[in-house]
């Protein structure tokens, strides 16, 4: 899995392999089935603390993305429907962006939220 941490980026490392994963689940780089490195290894691969890419596979499991199986590992998960699929690309672009941007995530979301009809942005 080609994933890059950017250690001078406002964006936490943990945040930076979440929105990298998400957006190679959600392109098809990484398809339904894949299995992701062990945490351990791709931690060690990543020059990352093992809590960082624990965190980022929590997050893209609670997001649907992921499923862990216990000791077989964790996996690129089934069953997301089409527009759920074009939402997450769309998700994916809008993160890279916001990353690019040098947006921090809260605020981020705070402007998507916004954009749901939830309360304007701070």
């Amino acid at each position: 899995m080609p994933v890059e941490i950017d250690q001078g980026s406002p964006v936490p490392p943990y945040e930076q392999v979440r929105a990298q994963l998400a957006a190679m689940i959600g392109d098809g780089r990484l398809a339904v089935g894949t299995r992701l490195a062990p945490v351990r290894q791709f931690a060690a691969e990543l020059g990352l603390a093992v809590n960082t890419v624990a965190r980022a596979y929590r997050e893209l499991e609670s997001a649907g993305l992921v499923q862990t199986r216990g000791r077989h590992g964790s996996f690129v998960a089934p069953g997301r429907d089409d527009a759920a699929d074009r939402l997450q690309r769309a998700a994916a672009r809008y993160a890279e962006e916001a990353t690019r941007l040098g947006v921090p995530p809260d605020r981020a979301l705070a402007l998507v939220h916004a954009a749901l009809g939830g309360s304007s942005p701070a």
